[in-house]
């Protein structure tokens, strides 16, 4: 094997230390390095969402790979994430950061841990204390260490997806990986 195909491949292996949405034992593993502030992992959130829908064999994993030198309020966002997780809401955080991207203040961080009814004084002191950096910080790693130098990047089946976003090369990726 060449260094070439180590980076085309997920060198860490899903874990129950990831956030999943769907069984492990699935058939396709998609794993999805993402960026709360960056527009493409919008599209990508959306174009995710929408092979969810149709695909109900699937495992779906996102890993933190925020980017603040291009994106100042991407790290914020990830411990956000992370300090509603800690409180059970990882997903429906991840969902509100990604349909509010242009929103990612320390005041609508805020508001959106408030609207899900979480602890705030809890949320306010995991983020002031940074008590998630080393497990956003776990997720980087894993990236940087199978190739991965943007967000978002997806892996299917642990093979790194290098086609367009659109649903019908992704959808034709996932059958043929799959198959």
């Amino acid at each position: 094997m060449s260094l070439g195909d180590y980076y085309n491949r997920l060198l860490v292996p899903i874990s129950e230390q990831d956030h999943i949405q769907g069984l492990v034992s699935a058939s396709v593993a998609l794993v999805e390095y993402g960026d709360y502030q960056c527009l493409i992992c919008g599209e990508a959130h959306q174009l995710i969402k929408a092979i969810q829908q149709q695909l109900y064999d699937l495992c779906f994993v996102f890993r933190h790979f925020p980017q603040p030198q291009i994106h100042p309020y991407a790290q914020r966002a990830a411990e956000a994430a992370q300090a509603a997780a800690a409180q059970g809401q990882f997903w429906q955080m991840h969902d509100i950061l990604f349909t509010h991207q242009q929103a990612l203040g320390n005041d609508h961080l805020v508001e959106y841990a408030n609207n899900l009814g979480l602890d705030i004084p809890q949320f306010l002191q995991d983020i002031s204390s940074k008590v998630h950096i080393n497990r956003i910080n776990q997720d980087i790693e894993s990236g940087l260490n199978s190739g991965v130098a943007a967000a978002p990047a997806l892996f299917i089946n642990e093979i790194r997806y290098i086609g367009r976003w659109n649903i019908d090369q992704l959808m034709a990726a996932i059958i043929t990986v799959s198959n």
